[in-house]
């Protein structure tokens, strides 16, 4: 096997020995193809390649287009009163039939979606990244910084979310979206950051960080460079799981009234519903439509949870890929799995025959 030749190259100085310089080729190449920042961070999203975190983002991301583009999408105002279509089953004109005062119930889902959204996704931005903040600082640091961060995290896991928003929620007359996000954001931050703060412990102690620790890389870079990309699947589930809470906070606390009712979402749809006796009438096309959404959204948040568990647990990925290779093959991993109980029960049958001959 021929070997590459080695360039060398003598540096020599006034009163300084002669100092020998050795490259390989081989090494030269090792350098180019080191893995860069970008593609550490691409290898982190792979999270998101499996089929039930696919088919969970397609379904979020119909939501987020139908909240985008409500005005255009509803077929009426979702306030437009008429009074001679009142209690219509679904039909022609109205594709999810009309409420005690004759709006169109379709109408409303869809505006209701708007507010679901953005609190739900800005309830949880606001969570993560103080998850991050927090529970990365006090994983990476040690002594009382560390534990005073971790005591404030604890803090925080008792603190009673529901009485805060309804403190909040009186103080205004209408509160608007992003003060309930802020609220839900700042009271579900605690468990993400304990999380972070655990693993965070775990790769602190790794070569590569004791390396850039001894190259004098400052601690905003180790934590943004070296650290983040490896936290990216505990950063997604966190923030998946805030979506998750957010959404069904919203809509419990619509339902129950803390939320004024004119803010439309699918938890004030359904206080509507409750308050003029739609579940006691039987007038399911006022209720099932925003209930069906709630647990439709939460499927797909579900989905792409179940994918990153799958990524990150490298048992169940190993299972899936298996699960997946043998599908392409025509097989069916249940009927696999039958045969060989069969062979290996056949096999015992014989074995047992065999000793008592």
């Amino acid at each position: 096997m021929n070997t590459p030749a080695p360039e060398s190259s003598t540096v020599s100085g006034v009163g300084s020995p002669e100092t020998l310089v050795v490259r390989t080729r081989v090494a030269a190449a090792a350098s180019a193809h080191a893995p860069t920042f970008w593609s550490r961070l691409g290898s982190a999203f792979a999270m998101f390649r499996n089929g039930k975190s696919i088919t969970g983002l397609v379904i979020i991301g119909v939501f987020v287009l139908i909240a985008i583009f409500a005005d255009l999408l509803a077929p009426y105002p979702p306030t437009k009163v008429d009074n001679t279509r009142r209690f219509e089953p679904p039909s022609a004109d109205h594709w999810l039939g009309t409420t005690h005062i004759g709006e169109d119930v379709l109408s409303q889902v869809i505006h209701g979606t708007r507010g679901v959204i953005v609190v739900g996704f800005l309830a949880a931005a606001i969570a993560t990244v103080i998850a991050i903040a927090v529970g990365v600082i006090a994983g990476y640091l040690r002594g009382w910084k560390s534990e005073s961060l971790s005591a404030l995290t604890n803090v925080f896991l008792v603190i009673p979310g529901l009485p805060l928003i309804i403190i909040v929620a009186s103080m205004f007359e209408e509160p608007p979206l992003w003060v309930i996000a802020a609220v839900l954001g700042i009271t579900g931050w605690a468990w993400g950051a304990r999380v972070l703060r655990a693993q965070t412990m775990s790769l602190r102690n790794r070569d590569f960080i004791q390396a850039a620790r001894a190259n004098g890389e400052p601690l905003r870079r180790i934590i943004a460079i070296e650290m983040l990309p490896n936290l990216m699947a505990l950063i997604a589930a966190s923030f998946v799981g805030t979506v998750t809470a957010a959404i069904l906070g919203l809509t419990t606390l619509s339902y129950i009234g803390v939320i004024p009712v004119t803010t439309y979402n699918w938890g004030t749809i359904l206080n509507w519903a409750s308050a003029q006796g739609a579940f006691r009438q039987n007038q399911w096309w006022w209720y099932l439509p925003p209930g069906l959404c709630i647990a439709l959204i939460g499927v797909a948040l579900a989905l792409v949870n179940f994918g990153i568990d799958e990524y990150v647990n490298p048992r169940l990925r190993s299972a899936g890929e298996r699960a997946r290779a043998m599908r392409k093959k025509g097989l069916d991993v249940n009927d696999a799995v039958t045969a060989v109980r069969s062979i290996r029960t056949t096999t015992t049958d014989d074995t047992a025959a065999n000793q008592e001959r």
